[in-house]
């Protein structure tokens, strides 16, 4: 007999389901636990190159307090279920709100949404996991606060408690965004309550100003992992400056990669350059400002390199499009906009193109807004590219060296090609490190395109896993495979900590790869 359910969570019978399911419904309420294929379906979808049906949730439950947080875990331990939170579920790219693992209950803190705390003084706030960067955004408008966001760029739905437990990044100074944390509480799987840093004090309120308290620092250990789920978190904002001035650099050659980089890492370093600096591609930018492959090709396969330098063409966009601004009192940007000319200059190549010259133009106008901390949905574009809603985001991190770009750049060209996918890309130049950001565009209606993009993405890891690059986050399908990369002891280690703060494994099993 077919069960009710669309999934059941592993080795718990419909049964024994259906008592869990009651206790979820007397300690939320019904319109807090969702089973029916309707209410299932936004959890349901991926846009990775898997069949979806290998993420599909047994039920959705809802908290809207720390206590009904508690009271999840509770029921999850007692029944032996395992949970996947989420705070948004907009983690585009990486897995979007589906579980890892088919059958495990999604817990949504999307209801978790207040603002606790926002200093305009010492530039701090503290959230709930279901708070958004439009909503906080908003907020400081509306309170006219002298404060200014970081975030991801698809920063308008996405929120500061997910994207900094995954440890994602920004475009402004403050753009390590894990680094600007200061503060988490987290529910147990034991249901314990644990604040780290100052938290733990009684009458303290240091909490989010002093990251690290006293003992070992715990919240690294928490971001990426499944050891608890976090309810509440507070990190640093910055002060808006009085000067903000935003440029982009357009070089015309595809070979300028290895020069550019080598040009911006004394000007990352010595924080003449202040936020993380993008480098991205033509197809990148053709994509975010509204471009179709359709409009110039269609036939299946790479886009030719000839349609790529139209392409470049037609948009006015460099084969490289270099972003990046200059923040603070207007004889500090003039200092340092002086510095960046002087060295463009002797370098003897790249356009600048100011925002002055730029108007509201796309893609400048975007980037503009991501550097300024004003949320927008522009790069979602990019999903138009080729058409069908497939998305994988590769995330390979390496020194930030000319050289690395110019191999990196080679090989994920040619491996991607190999698989009839284009080449989307762009490189973040960090302090000292880079991000190479690919997304692996197709169609995932095509069971064949699908087929051949899970392929392109498992070969892209293992080639670039060959030189010593290994990706910082990556999609729920491959989250075991990358675990491999950083080795056995870690993995043990990792098991450990599990097996002693969760004995029955019911917090988010498999999340980067981390078990019983």
């Amino acid at each position: 007999m077919a069960s009710k359910y669309l999934a059941l969570p592993k080795g718990v019978t419909e049964a024994r389901f259906d008592a869990a399911i009651k206790k979820f419904t007397a300690a939320l309420g019904k319109d807090n636990v969702l089973t029916s294929a309707e209410h299932l379906q936004p959890y349901t979808k991926v846009m990775m190159a898997v069949d979806a049906a290998k993420h599909t949730p047994s039920a959705v439950v809802m908290a809207t307090s720390v206590e009904e947080v508690q009271a999840v875990v509770k029921i999850c331990n007692e029944y032996k279920i395992p949970v996947w939170s989420i705070s948004t579920g907009r983690n585009f790219g990486y897995g979007s709100a589906a579980p890892v693992e088919r059958g495990q209950i999604v817990l949504d803190l999307k209801k978790m949404n207040k603002i606790i705390h926002i200093d305009p003084e010492l530039c701090t706030a503290l959230v709930e996991p279901g708070v958004t960067y439009q909503m906080l955004y908003d907020y400081i408008e509306e309170h006219k606060l002298p404060l200014m966001l970081s975030f991801s760029a698809p920063s308008a739905i996405a929120g500061p408690v997910g994207n900094t437990m995954d440890r994602g990044v920004g475009y402004t100074p403050y753009g390590e965004h894990f680094l600007m944390q200061c503060g988490m509480e987290l529910v147990l799987a034991n249901g314990d309550v644990l604040r780290t840093g100052m938290g733990g004090v009684k009458g303290s309120n240091s909490w989010q100003v002093f990251k690290w308290g006293y003992g070992p620092t715990l919240d690294g250990m928490f971001t990426q992992a499944n050891y608890g789920i976090c309810t509440k978190m507070g990190f640093w904002l910055m002060p808006k400056p009085p000067v903000f001035k935003p440029f982009e650099i357009k070089f015309d050659n595809e070979a300028d990669i290895s020069e550019i980089v080598e040009m911006l890492r004394p000007l990352r370093i010595a924080n003449i350059i202040p936020n993380a600096v993008v480098i991205a591609g033509t197809l990148w930018e053709a994509a975010t400002c509204n471009t179709r492959r359709s409009d110039y090709i269609t036939t299946p396969g790479h886009t030719p390199d000839h349609i790529i330098k139209q392409i470049q063409k037609d948009k006015d966009l460099g084969a490289w499009n270099v972003y990046a601004a200059l923040y603070g009192t207007q004889e500090q940007v003039d200092v340092n906009w002086k510095i960046i000319t002087e060295v463009l200059k002797k370098a003897g190549k790249g356009r600048i193109v100011t925002q002055e010259e730029a108007g509201d133009r796309q893609p400048f106008k975007y980037r503009s807004q991501l550097m300024s901390g004003v949320p927008n949905l522009q790069e979602f574009g990019l999903y138009n590219w080729r058409g069908g809603g497939g998305s994988m985001w590769f995330a390979p991190v390496s020194q930030a060296r000319g050289s690395e770009c110019d191999k990196q750049a080679k090989m994920a060209k040619e491996i991607l090609n190999k698989y009839g996918f284009d080449y989307v890309g762009e490189f973040i130049v960090g302090w000292r490190d880079m991000h190479h950001v690919i997304d692996v565009l197709y169609d995932r209606s095509s069971e064949e395109e699908t087929k051949r993009a899970h392929d392109c993405f498992a070969e892209l890891l293992d080639e670039f896993e060959k030189h010593g690059y290994a990706v910082y986050r990556v999609n729920t399908a491959f989250q075991e495979r990358v675990a491999n990369s950083y080795g056995q002891v870690k993995r043990e280690v990792e098991r450990k900590i599990k097996r002693a703060l969760d004995p029955n494994g019911i917090l988010a099993p498999g999340k980067s790869g981390i078990r019983i």
